[in-house]
C-alpha cells in the first residue's frame, strides 16, 4: 500500500488552486530504477488531471523515460503542460540522452545543461523546445568556461530554441551571478493555460485517486534510496 506521506504529496497539485510551475522530483529522479512503473504512471495521471499547472520532469534515466513515454505513459505524452527533460552535463553521458528524448512524442522536450562540465560541440536540437544552462556550485565546484556557454546559446539562437542561463555557479554563485555578456537570458517555452477545476471536482477527483491508490501496492518505501516524489513550486 502506498504510504500516507507519498499519497499526500502525490495529490497536492489537485489541492493547489493557483496555477504553479512545478518541478517534479527536484531532489531525486522519478525514472530511477527503484521507482515502480505503476507509481510513475500514478504521478502522470495526477499531472494530466491537474492540468492548470505546468510540470517539469527531469531525468538522467533517459532510456527508461523513452520506454515509458512510448508505452505506459503514452496517455500523458502529448500534454503541453507537462515538460519532459533530460540532463546533459557532458558529451559521453549527456548527449546520448538527447536522442532518447527525441525518440518520444513528447509535446514539450527540454534539456537541462547543468552543470555544464565541458564543451558539448555541435549537437542536434531537433524537436527540443527549451535549453537551460548553468554551472556547478558549492564547495569543489568545477569551473564552466564562457565559450562552452556561448556555443550552446548560439546553437539555440540559430535553431530558434528558447535559452535560459541559470548561473555561472562556483563557490560563491551569488557573486558570480547569471549574466552572460552583460545580459540575462530568461527565455521559456510558451505555457499553455487551462481553467482551474472547480473545488468540488478537485476534492472528488482527489478522493477517487486516494481510494484507488490505497487499494494498490504501488510502493514499498523501505526499498527506495530517496523519497519518490518531491514537488518544488514557484
Amino acid at each position: 500500500m502506498i504510504c500516507a506521506w507519498c499519497l499526500k504529496n502525490l495529490l497536492k497539485p489537485l489541492r493547489w488552486r493557483n496555477p504553479k510551475m512545478i518541478f517534479v522530483n527536484s531532489m531525486s529522479d522519478l525514472f530511477h530504477e527503484n521507482v515502480p512503473e505503476d507509481y510513475v504512471v500514478a504521478v502522470a495521471k495526477v499531472m494530466v488531471a491537474a492540468n492548470w499547472h505546468t510540470y517539469q520532469v527531469l531525468t538522467k534515466r533517459s532510456d527508461r523515460l523513452r520506454k515509458l513515454l512510448n508505452n505506459s505513459l503514452r496517455f500523458a505524452v502529448n500534454q503541453e503542460h507537462i515538460w519532459w527533460g533530460v540532463s546533459v552535463e557532458n558529451r559521453r553521458y549527456g548527449l546520448p540522452r538527447i536522442e532518447d528524448l527525441q525518440n518520444t512524442d513528447a509535446a514539450i522536450r527540454f534539456l537541462s545543461v547543468e552543470p555544464l562540465l565541458e564543451d558539448l560541440g555541435k549537437f542536434n536540437l531537433g524537436g527540443i523546445d527549451w535549453v537551460i544552462v548553468g554551472g556547478e556550485s558549492g564547495p569543489g565546484a568545477r569551473p564552466m568556461k564562457k565559450e562552452w556557454v556561448i556555443s550552446v546559446r548560439d546553437q539555440c539562437r540559430r535553431e530558434g530554441v528558447p535559452f535560459f542561463f541559470k548561473q555561472w555557479g562556483g563557490v560563491r554563485k551569488s557573486v558570480a551571478g547569471r549574466k552572460l555578456d552583460g545580459k540575462t537570458y530568461d527565455q521559456f517555452p510558451q505555457r499553455v493555460t487551462h481553467p482551474v477545476m472547480a473545488p468540488r471536482e478537485c476534492l472528488a477527483l482527489a478522493a477517487e485517486f486516494e481510494a484507488e491508490y490505497k487499494r494498490t501496492d504501488l510502493l514499498t518505501i523501505s526499498n527506495m534510496d530517496s523519497p519518490p516524489l518531491e514537488l518544488a513550486v514557484r
